[in-house]
């Protein structure tokens, strides 16, 4: 029944990237009657029953809109000046072959959304292409090796978590000597 289902609703075609509550992700090869088919972008093949497409979240990135955005977290220093960290980050987007340039309703955009506990939060905001959203992983991975080597062209500080280490000697007696380490 779950096979009828997708295929007469048409919510799934073969050619969709879909990806599951399971975190199975990948594009859809075939759909039969009692399962479908989807291929992973490491190229594996999954067999997934039909009843769990229906019967539980599934996202189809390919449904109705070709074109996607996504989001690209990155921190840099407290008192590091933002609007230098934006034109960087914005010319590094530009350079990577995946940001769609030509529509300005859909241009690369640089959000701060977080005071971090070590750095300030930015999130390059980028639509790409159609065929870059079937390779999410690679995607991000362009995206921020670019951005890394961009900001630290320009000498901005990417930081990086330093826990402070406070050492206490506690006594209980002459002879019984304890030491306590906490992590802050």
């Amino acid at each position: 029944m779950s096979g009828l289902l997708l295929l007469f609703k048409r919510t799934l075609r073969v050619g969709d990237f879909i990806e599951l509550d399971s975190g199975v992700r990948g594009t859809v090869r075939e759909i039969n009657v009692r399962n479908t088919l989807v291929n992973t972008s490491d190229n594996i093949d999954i067999i997934v029953a039909n009843s769990e497409l229906v019967s539980n979240k599934m996202i189809n990135w390919t449904l109705r809109e070709r074109f996607h955005r996504v989001h690209v977290p990155f921190g840099v220093a407290y008192g590091t000046d933002k609007d230098p960290v934006k034109q960087v980050a914005l010319e590094a987007a530009g350079r990577i072959p995946f940001t769609i340039l030509s529509n300005k309703f859909r241009a690369p955009d640089v959000w701060l959304v977080e005071f971090g506990d070590n750095s300030l939060n930015f999130e390059l905001v980028v639509w790409i292409n159609p065929g870059a959203i079937t390779r999410p992983g690679k995607v991000i991975a362009t995206y921020l090796w670019e951005l890394e080597t961009a900001l630290t062209s320009n000498g901005t500080e990417i930081p990086v978590p330093q826990p402070d280490l406070h050492i206490r000697n506690h006594f209980e007696s002459p002879s019984d000597k304890q030491a306590s380490i906490e992590i802050s």
